[in-house]
């Protein structure tokens, strides 16, 4: 594969951590990346240079746009964490060399080098090689929501309990960890905003849909937790609402928390339910997952293609956007609900 000299990218406009959370929509693309022309950059001997086919956008990505993810941002350098392409270099070392030539879902983790671009570069520990039956829209959003359904998911199954609780319940990772949940025989909480998100949950297996948005949510909440008693709340927004859903929840509950869609102050209703109680209050992070459990991983990898490729799982797709009309497509894209867009090099 012949590499050119420079490639386009969407490039980082900010360093490191932004003072003050502000939101998690991202309304303008201006603030945050700018088109760009830049060297095509060559791997270390650990990673990987992948010719882009598709990139995927997450909350995470705008999160860290924003200034508000758990590492910093890199003025000068491409945007995105995820996406699937083929790769055109690798380094030196065994592991990257065996990866010569595949088509690869990867993450870009902390290479500085993300997927809205022409060109990216990641750690080879950090891709996946994808079996010819995996679409390329489910190749490119395969580890960021579908290895965290299928980890947070084995969360719910270790714990015992049957019913569980999640946020955001419209969203893909939500969504995919309810289909699994329901072949499983496990009866998902979902927490919404809109009433026409309740069917389209239901049909896939949620047992309860409630609207938070809904006059008598509060009540309604109580009914279910006392009919279901869930034990793992698994939280994308935090903020009152959360607060409030882990408030009413059961003993030796555990409110797990892998995002901040609300960046309103989190309360405590009442930290007598940490001592007396004994609820619990974690987190849960992909990248230290993947480190800490290989063999899950490793596992989890395989039943993700799997699903993918019997049609058990799909990636609902909102926009396919053309890196050339990224930065006026993009916001628009987001904001319309329920499923995932993608950047694709032009």
């Amino acid at each position: 594969m012949a590499i050119p000299a420079e490639m386009k990218a969407l490039l980082q406009t900010n360093d490191g951590y932004a003072p003050k959370p502000s939101g998690s929509a991202l309304e303008a693309m201006e603030p945050y990346v700018v088109p760009g022309v830049v060297p095509v950059p060559s791997p270390k001997p650990t990673q990987l240079l992948i010719k882009v086919n598709l990139a995927s956008i997450n909350p995470s990505d705008v999160m860290f746009l924003k200034g508000m993810y758990g590492q910093p941002r890199q003025k000068g350098q491409p945007a995105g964490f995820e996406g699937v392409g083929t790769v055109a270099a690798t380094g030196d070392e065994p592991l990257a060399k065996s990866f010569a030539g595949k088509r690869v879902a990867f993450a870009t983790g902390t290479s500085g080098w993300g997927s809205w671009a022409d060109y990216a570069v990641a750690e080879a520990a950090a891709c996946i090689p994808l079996i010819d039956t995996v679409r390329d829209e489910d190749g490119a959003a395969m580890i960021v929501n579908p290895l965290t359904a299928l980890a947070m998911f084995g969360i719910v199954k270790d714990e015992g309990e049957k019913a569980f609780i999640v946020t955001a319940g419209a969203s893909q990772l939500c969504k995919l960890i309810i289909a699994v949940a329901r072949e499983e025989g496990f009866r998902p909480i979902a927490i919404v905003r809109r009433d026409d998100q309740i069917t389209l949950l239901k049909e896939i297996g949620a047992a309860h849909v409630l609207n938070s948005e809904a006059e008598d949510f509060k009540s309604s909440l109580k009914d279910v937790v006392k009919a279901e008693q869930p034990r793992i709340f698994l939280d994308a927004m935090t903020g009152p609402l959360a607060a409030g859903i882990f408030h009413v929840m059961p003993k030796r509950s555990r409110w797990i928390v892998y995002g901040r869609l609300d960046p309103s102050t989190t309360p405590i209703l009442e930290p007598g339910q940490l001592i007396f109680q004994q609820k619990v209050i974690e987190g849960f992070w992909l990248p230290m997952w993947m480190r800490e459990s290989p063999e899950r991983r490793n596992r989890a990898v395989m039943e993700a293609q799997k699903r993918f490729s019997d049609g058990r799982w799909a990636t609902d797709v909102t926009a396919i956007v053309p890196l050339s009309k990224a930065m006026a497509d993009v916001p628009p894209a987001l904001a319309k609900p329920n499923g995932k867009v993608f950047i694709k090099p032009d």
